[in-house]
């Protein structure tokens, strides 16, 4: 049965005030862009290696900060003018009994139609969660915070777990349609950079089935994947559900794709004539046009007086392999140079810093990370700088002796900034993970430590804890904290003492430490509630997020705990995390039976603060 309209606007607000974690301390910050709590104007709508387990494991939209997507497609209403699309008129449309006779050529009999009860490509057999996953939890009110939230988040290993569940093949809340369900969790992907894990939800649902809303994810997602074919089976039904000329300019691209220039043309034409599409974006059509078969158009692309990145533009330049200006690129948020990283036209040193983005991201795991260092290093266009990294990287994993492994590993982890040192750390954890364990100097153990825990290597950074164990000196005291809440069993003292003493004077990283400890319960409950106490937090819930996901763990559903967890981690800086957040999530991830994820997301606390 279908929820009232009452209804679901409760349930909108009550989400609303679950993707704004609130903190009572002295002064609460938002993690949410300014206007948050206004009403949502839209209508409702490779993996690392897995840590030791049991099991397997491994804003609302269009107003991401830094690139706006093409909001006409999303809402169904007219475009705005930066976007492939202008004000327009209405577009022509087929007659009822036109558009019946198209569909009955493509319609799939019903024998072979796909479910709309059960969406996702992933089951518990790889890797997904459980098709329960999400409980009994109103869609309205699941979908409400995969569109307030604001990706990417904080911890990699939280996006990594999001992503997982959001491909999982679960039940469809009965308040939603399943079309609906698939859009909202295609459409959070994208903005988390996963355009590749959006098109394979988008992909799970047969196109007779797509409702307005997921013709409009389904554009941002092709454009995403710098795709435009992708377009192509759906542009006939989208433009009869849609106002917006982006289809009518994808009906003349496909035209081209199929030899037929007189409609490519004509529709371009008439676009340019109505003033539909103009600019930059009438230019790069006309130039996916040029590439159809038998087309004899030549264009030229010029950036000039063009001062914002759209989701249009960037799709089809980059499959065009037209050079996007950097001033462009890094406007754009971090979640478009991850789509940038898969981008197979593009060459490979214009994809270096969009793989290490995407790296940091989770979207890339260390090993594509490495695969792609060592396809870069036999590249001849591969920039001077990069060398000495791939000579680096080359003695990291092959070097005569450890000494000389370890000193190659330093230099990579010895880059500028903390997203550089990050991916250093990436870089190498398979080959630190690969050394013996050996007399190293302390803060070579820190680091080879977090390296192996960077991506999933717990077991092996667990050998480790001897060289850690010896006393309660600082050199490997992080080493120490990582250990005691990433390794999947108790292999370093961990005591009330030692973590108070460690939290002292390191600030956030001590208040993570703790929390982290307290969430896996390594540490007694009434201790660690003084501890935390003591550190200036409290493990109480005292907002309603966390309160929310403390229920959602109760109730034992992986999913909401972990679409909660993410609306948890809105920051951009671990620094700005609060403590209590990652208490809350740590303890309800260990509860659903996260556990490995949990103990990542905690050492991710720890090392990259």
């Amino acid at each position: 049965m279908r929820v009232s309209a009452r209804i679901r606007w409760t349930l909108g607000v009550a989400a609303l005030g679950l993707a704004l974690p609130v903190v009572a301390q002295k002064s609460p910050t938002s993690l949410l862009p300014p206007g948050f709590g206004e009403p949502d104007s839209s209508p409702a709508p490779q993996t690392e290696p897995t840590p030791s387990s049991p099991r397997p494991a491994s804003t609302t939209p269009g107003a991401t900060p830094n690139l706006r997507l093409d909001m006409s497609a999303i809402t169904g209403a007219p475009a705005p003018a930066t976007n492939a699309a202008g004000e327009s008129e209405d577009d022509e449309e087929l007659t009822p009994e036109e558009l019946a006779e198209q569909q009955a050529k493509y319609d799939l009999p019903e024998t072979a139609r796909r479910s709309l009860d059960r969406i996702g490509p992933l089951t518990p057999a790889t890797g997904g969660i459980p098709a329960n996953g999400f409980g009994r939890q109103s869609g309205q009110f699941l979908a409400t915070l995969m569109r307030v939230s604001r990706a990417p988040f904080v911890s990699r290993w939280g996006s990594i777990l999001l992503r997982r569940v959001l491909l999982s093949q679960t039940d469809t809340p009965g308040d939603i349609g399943g079309a609906e369900w698939a859009a909202e969790r295609a459409w959070l992907l994208v903005r988390m950079g996963e355009a590749d894990a959006a098109r394979l939800v988008v992909q799970s649902v047969d196109n007779d089935q797509f409702t307005p809303r997921l013709y409009a994810v389904a554009m941002q997602t092709y454009l995403a994947s710098a795709d435009p074919t992708g377009l192509c089976p759906l542009y006939e039904r989208a433009a009869a559900d849609s106002t917006s000329p982006s289809w009518q300019m994808a009906h003349a691209m496909c035209a081209s794709f199929s030899a037929d220039q007189g409609t490519a043309s004509a529709l371009l034409n008439e676009a340019q004539r109505r003033g539909r599409v103009t600019g930059i974006d009438y230019r790069l059509t006309e130039k996916v046009v040029g590439a159809g078969a038998n087309s004899r158009r030549s264009v030229k692309i010029e950036w000039d007086g063009v001062d914002q990145l759209t989701a249009w533009r960037y799709g089809l330049a980059t499959a065009m392999n037209v050079d996007i200006p950097p001033a462009l690129m890094n406007s754009a948020g971090s979640h478009v140079r991850a789509w940038q990283a898969s981008a197979p036209m593009l060459s490979l040193p214009t994809r270096l810093p969009a793989v290490e983005a995407a790296a940091r991201l989770g979207v890339f795991s260390s090993s594509a990370l490495v695969d792609f260092y060592s396809q870069l290093a036999a590249d001849e266009s591969a920039p001077d700088e990069f060398r000495d990294r791939s000579d680096a990287l080359r003695a990291a994993y092959a070097g005569g002796t450890i000494g000389d492994r370890v000193e190659a590993m330093r230099k990579l982890w010895g880059g500028s900034g903390e997203a550089a040192h990050f991916v250093g750390l990436l870089a190498t954890a398979r080959a630190a993970a690969a050394l013996p364990v050996a007399d190293a100097d302390p803060a070579d153990v820190n680091a080879l430590v977090a390296a192996m825990l960077s991506a999933g290597y717990d077991n092996n950074a667990a050998n480790w804890s001897r060289a850690v164990a010896a006393g309660q000196d600082d050199a490997t005291a992080d080493g120490w904290a990582m250990l005691a809440v990433g390794a999947p069993r108790l292999v370093v003292d961990i005591t009330p003492g030692r973590a108070g003493n460690y939290a002292e004077g390191r600030g956030v990283k001590g208040q993570f430490l703790i929390a982290g400890l307290a969430g896996l319960a390594r540490i007694g409950g009434a201790e660690a509630a003084q501890l935390a106490a003591d550190n200036g937090f409290s493990l109480q819930p005292r907002s309603l997020w966390e309160r929310a996901i403390d229920a959602a763990a109760q109730r034992g559903e992986p999913g909401t705990v972990a679409l909660l967890a993410a609306i948890g981690m809105q920051v951009t800086d671990w620094r700005r995390m609060p403590a209590e957040h990652l208490y809350h999530i740590v303890s309800a991830l260990h509860r659903v039976g996260l556990d490995p994820e949990a103990r990542m997301i905690a050492a991710e606390a720890i090392m990259r603060t």
